[in-house]
């Protein structure tokens, strides 16, 4: 049994807000932390055990959340945008932020009172990794954004052929939620890398049992809170964080160019482009990945110096 599988126990953070996060805590404590944010309607298991394994090896503790609306955590009240306000992005004014998203994160280290974090998120959880950055630079030891964007309509845009498929009826039932998540999974996975069917169907099955409300709702209350958080650019400016930007060339979700903006956006930023890369982190890529986050951490110092990269 895999050290993510040993130690797999849902955990919850009620917070002032009144929003409760459930999260998963693996590792030595005495270790440096590490916070993972998943992509939008991802839950914390979304990040394989493979995943959680190799930065634990590396010398990680590792701390990995559902957001809001998503997995254990709490589903908001609110009702779910029509889907003409989510074409026509145009949120209602009940709408959550990415920044409330960033408060969740932060309210969960307060929980366990951890000070300082490396921050990793993929695809949206970037998004909100990049936010805590910007708002509360004294949480953050480093930033690692995965295929990610900055919220400018110039950039990151999805081909037209991902969005006729995220057009589609959302699953009303598990069977209908695996072979979503296989159709969708294979057109954005990349040239590179082709999916596991199996994995994956395992991976949307966990998702879809996990769930604690209406996932289609969740989902787009998500999509809501991304475009309610707007153009991004300027925020992001401010953050002086050591940040590293992970994306393929291959991309049909978040369009490469999203992930050249964060680039330019955040000083001294560095920028790692994978090769076959889509929207998707595959068994071959974890090893690599997994590298790239430790050494950018083990250049930061406090915190870093001590993590495993061999």
């Amino acid at each position: 049994m895999s050290e993510a599988s040993a130690k797999s126990t849902d955990q919850y953070a009620a917070l002032p807000s009144g929003m409760t996060i459930c999260f998963r805590d693996f590792g030595d404590e005495a270790d440096p932390a590490i916070l993972l944010l998943a992509g939008l309607g991802e839950d914390l298991t979304f990040w394989s055990d493979a995943f959680f394994d190799a930065l634990v090896a590396r010398g990680f503790r590792v701390i990995a959340v559902d957001n809001r609306d998503v997995g254990q955590s709490r589903f908001v009240a609110a009702p779910p945008p029509a889907l003409w306000r989510q074409i026509a992005a145009r949120p209602r004014r009940d709408a959550y932020t990415l920044a409330d998203m960033a408060q969740d994160a932060v309210g969960v280290l307060d929980h366990l009172g951890i000070s300082q974090v490396h921050l990793v998120g993929r695809s949206m959880g970037g998004m909100i990794a990049q936010t805590i950055a910007a708002t509360a630079p004294e949480r953050v030891l480093s930033l690692t954004s995965l295929y990610s964007t900055t919220g400018s309509k110039k950039v990151g845009r999805p081909a037209l052929s991902t969005i006729r498929l995220l057009a589609t009826p959302p699953a009303r039932n598990r069977t209908g939620a695996v072979r979503a998540h296989l159709r969708i999974t294979r057109h954005i996975a990349g040239t590179g890398y082709p999916i596991d069917d199996a994995a994956e169907a395992a991976i949307a099955a966990r998702g879809w049992d996990r769930c604690a409300g209406d996932p289609a709702a969740g989902v787009a209350r998500q999509i809501q809170a991304i475009q309610r958080s707007g153009d991004r650019t300027a925020q992001l400016r401010t953050v002086n964080a050591p940040t590293l930007v992970i994306n393929g060339d291959r991309d049909l979700l978040v369009h490469p160019s999203g992930g050249e903006a964060t680039v330019k956006a955040i000083r001294s930023a560095q920028h790692v482009v994978i090769p076959g890369m889509g929207h998707h982190l595959p068994q071959a890529l974890v090893g690599p990945v997994t590298q790239y986050i430790a050494q950018h951490a083990a250049r930061v110092g406090e915190g870093g110096n001590h993590v495993r990269i061999s």
